[in-house]
């Protein structure tokens, strides 16, 4: 298989390949959780006929390919550990960078698919991430104890501090057991789902990046293998839910066409919307470069939900060799808390998904089938919980069921049906 959309260097191409090279699965729906997020003394300080809370404004920040104890391990009051089980032994999680790089003379980088997690996973005991072999297809070099690691202190420090002062969630499982392009969908859609249930086919990925744009012959990745239509799907989104009801959205994400776009193309799930790519949506609510953020926090143009995709160097998937994914999502949320739009926003920060390294806490089973490993969650607003560390039970589509119960949309039917929203991490009476 060979990448010929754009013109990345040798190791940008082996990532975008694998990024269609992953596997991951979804659940049934049990029925919609209802959650009432009003709290006395909220009242008086927002009108309840545009939201159901004082939150005008909710800003989803995504980043790539880190667990939970990745970037947490040791957080006070959080559920972290400090060793791992490697097939039945203990072993010590050790430090590395955010730009560690090995033997491949590039960012090491870690499978993250559905033979990945299953192996990782061992029905459940947790204990075969020492199987691993580096390389995003897993054909690299053994891997040995390296997946057993936390990113050093001085790295995680902003996200540790925007912890302390706000709210962390230390039990939100990623849905697909996938890699970044299935996690960046789900924040979206809410799932991969491409055929009815019964079929249990989800799209993992794609053989190019683009989405609707992406050249002649790219085929979607399926759960268990084969591949699918091309990543042009007709699944209902939250733009729907929006649109449908009048409230502004926008997505700040990357120029992905021609010789210079970046690998985190890969994360603009919006542009495999046909609804969107093809409609009026594409030209009003879709702005590039992900930079507009500031300029519209400044000049007064920040829809009522946003989206931000970052740039490969931005995130913190390993394969970039960046340091820079913390300073990044905190110049979002500095820019916000000096915006006129502070008062009432919420900033959430979601990983797409656990890039392979090392988590204790066994993913819930629902409907028979796991969800992935656990991610960060954060979220930062005027509104959040000081200091707290919620143990609630999420997946990625809490965040979309707090969207739709906060604006009254209704649900898109996926898993935003039985996900439990993020309200717990909020206090309306402050």
């Amino acid at each position: 298989m060979q990448v010929r959309i754009f013109d990345f260097s040798p190791r940008a191409l082996s990532y975008c390949v694998a990024a269609g090279m992953l596997a991951g699965c979804g659940a049934a729906q049990p029925p919609v959780q209802t959650a009432n997020v009003m709290q006395q003394g909220a009242a008086a300080r927002f009108s309840p006929s545009s939201t159901s809370t004082p939150i005008q404004h909710v800003i989803v920040v995504v980043q790539v390919g880190r667990s939970f104890d990745n970037l947490f391990d040791g957080y006070p009051g959080a559920d972290t550990a400090k060793r791992g089980l490697a097939q039945g032994e203990y072993v010590p999680l050790k430090p590395i960078t955010l730009q560690t790089t090995g033997k491949l003379g590039e960012g090491v980088t870690l499978p993250a698919s559905l033979q990945t997690f299953d192996t990782e996973y061992d029905h459940g005991k947790m204990d075969g991430f020492n199987l691993l072999r580096f390389g995003v297809n897993g054909n690299g070099p053994r891997a040995g104890l390296y997946p057993y690691a936390y990113v050093v202190r001085s790295e995680t420090k902003p996200y540790w501090n925007l912890a302390s002062r706000y709210a962390l969630a230390d039990h939100m499982f990623a849905t697909e057991r996938a890699a970044s392009f299935a996690g960046s969908e789900v924040l979206i859609a809410g799932s991969t789902l491409l055929h009815p249930p019964s079929g249990r086919k989800y799209v993992v990925g794609a053989t190019n990046a683009g989405g609707c744009d992406a050249p002649r012959g790219t085929r979607t990745i399926l759960s268990g293998g084969g591949r699918g239509p091309r990543p042009c799907f007709a699944w209902k989104t939250m733009a729907d839910l929006l649109d449908a009801a009048k409230v502004s959205w926008k997505s700040y994400t990357l120029l992905c066409t021609g010789r210079d776009a970046d690998v985190g193309c890969l994360w603009n799930a919006f542009e495999t919307i046909k609804a969107v790519r093809y409609g009026k949506d594409w030209s009003r609510n879709v702005s590039v470069p992900n930079s507009n953020i500031f300029s519209d926090l400044k000049n007064g143009k920040l829809p009522a939900v946003s989206w931000i995709t970052p740039t490969l160097a931005e995130s913190d998937d390993s394969v970039s060799g960046s340091k820079d994914g913390p300073a990044w999502v905190t110049s979002i949320v500095d820019a916000a808390k000096q915006s006129r739009y502070w008062s009432d926003t919420a900033v959430v920060v979601i990983w797409t998904d656990w890039g392979g390294y090392y988590d204790n806490v066994p993913p819930p089973v629902l409907g028979g089938i796991s969800l992935s490993m656990r991610v960060p969650m954060l979220v930062i607003s005027p509104y959040a919980k000081v200091g707290y560390v919620s143990h609630t039970e999420y997946e990625q589509a809490s965040i979309l069921k707090f969207i739709e119960q906060n604006w009254g949309l209704g649900s898109l039917g996926s898993t935003d049906q039985r996900a439990t929203s993020i309200s717990d991490m909020f206090d309306f009476t402050r």
